[in-house]
């Protein structure tokens, strides 16, 4: 499996995220299972297969540091999304830009430009051409304010 893949699936979970019933490592304990991924497989070809021991790491990497950091997160997207009330916003668009801001921010092994462009790249499948470009103009925002390197 794929890195870009693995970050597909991070967005879905960190998109669950606003609707688990469930604690975070027993959302992901179940998510991560071969049985949710044989069921989902027939719905999105993401899930064929079962993600190794470093994709999974990855993914749960994501998905952990996207919940404990989900209320910075945010306040970068609120600050970046100017007239835009934060409730307007598409939820899939906001797990998008929640999991590349995070990697912006805190994993040291992704380059900013990837982690954007992959973010962009994924937001095309779920997201109008309208809320894409929304997405790329506060990530570069964010980008240009808040990242030093």
């Amino acid at each position: 499996m794929l890195r870009n893949t693995a970050r597909e699936i991070a967005i879905h979970l960190s998109y669950e995220l606003n609707f688990a019933s469930r604690d975070i490592p027993e959302m992901l304990e179940h998510r991560l299972s071969e049985e949710s991924f044989a069921a989902l497989a027939e719905e999105c070809n993401l899930y064929e297969a079962l993600p190794g021991p470093k994709q999974m790491e990855y993914i749960r990497g994501l998905v952990n540091g996207v919940a404990m950091h989900q209320g910075e997160l945010d306040g970068y997207i609120e600050k970046y999304a100017v007239g835009w009330k934060f409730s307007r916003i598409p939820m899939m668009a906001v797990a998008i830009m929640r999991v590349a801001m995070y990697e912006v921010m805190y994993s040291q092994d992704i380059p900013t430009g990837v982690a954007i462009n992959e973010a962009v790249e994924i937001a095309k499948k779920y997201e109008t051409e309208e809320t894409v470009r929304f997405i790329n103009g506060i990530l570069g925002s964010f980008v240009r304010e808040e990242v030093k390197e």
